[in-house]
């Protein structure tokens, strides 16, 4: 399958590492004109350059999009795009009963609301253009809620209503709205939280096979996902080939066992 994505600019939001910068690279890979976007200039310089360095156009985007001036900052910089992928995310463990107002505030306000925020602006230029694109990056623990950070699970179950409720605004325009469940997937970030549930005298492999086990048992692949794993689907999902999928939540979960699903 050959996705050619010539003439499509793309913004991909915290994409200077990790998944985001895996999606950026996808989505240029396919001739997409992609913007990256982190808080600082200076961060988001440097993903441009090293990324630019595997081929491909990308144009910095730099802009906290948790506050209106950041998303203005961005705004500007990408006034419009034909692909919008909602990538920008936090997580971290936490026992249940210490999470406080705020803890949960900050994660609605930067893992859901910054993606209403960027979709309201967005779309009305894409349904005008009957063309468009947009996915937002959720996680198994939306539907499988884990004990040890379900603030995080809160903001990823709502971001799939997010997605499908404008997938309804956007229908018969020619525009898609998916989410796209990912599973655990090897960024440092993750290394990282691994590294606060199990071990940390454990070398990295034996590491991730303990917190597969004990702490994501719902997995049928039984490994942490590769961040190009999760752009391949993205890539596809903007693509023509995608036309007749929306309203979805298209799984790079690595599977579930059956008798644990909710």
């Amino acid at each position: 399958m050959l996705i050619d994505l010539s003439g499509k600019t793309a913004l991909v939001t915290g994409s200077t590492q990790g998944i985001g910068a895996a999606i950026a690279a996808g989505l240029a890979a396919a001739g997409a004109r992609v913007g990256v976007n982190g808080r600082g200039k200076e961060s988001v310089d440097a993903a441009v350059a090293r990324l630019a360095g595997g081929g491909g156009a990308f144009f910095a985007a730099p802009g906290d999009i948790t506050t209106d001036e950041g998303a203005e900052a961005v705004f500007a910089a990408a006034p419009d795009v034909d692909i919008l992928v909602n990538n920008l995310g936090i997580f971290g463990a936490r026992p249940a009963l210490e999470i406080d107002d705020a803890e949960w505030r900050r994660y609605f306000d930067t893992n859901v609301l910054t993606a209403v925020r960027m979709i309201r602006h967005y779309l009305p230029g894409m349904t005008d253009r009957a063309w468009g694109r947009v996915q937002n990056i959720a996680s198994d623990s939306a539907v499988v809620i884990p004990a040890e950070m379900i603030q995080y699970g809160m903001s990823k179950t709502a971001l799939l209503a997010v997605s499908r409720g404008f997938a309804k605004e956007a229908a018969g325009t020619g525009v898609t709205v998916n989410s796209v469940i990912a599973g655990p997937t090897h960024t440092g970030g993750v290394e990282d939280f691994v590294y606060e549930l199990v071990d940390r005298d454990l070398p990295w492999d034996e590491a991730q096979r303990v917190f597969m086990r004990e702490h994501r048992p719902q997995s049928l692949l039984q490994r942490l996902i590769e961040p190009e794993e999760i752009a391949n689907m993205v890539v596809y999902l903007s693509s023509p080939f995608a036309s007749a999928t929306t309203g979805g939540a298209v799984r790079v979960d690595g599977g579930y066992v059956d008798s644990i699903l909710p």
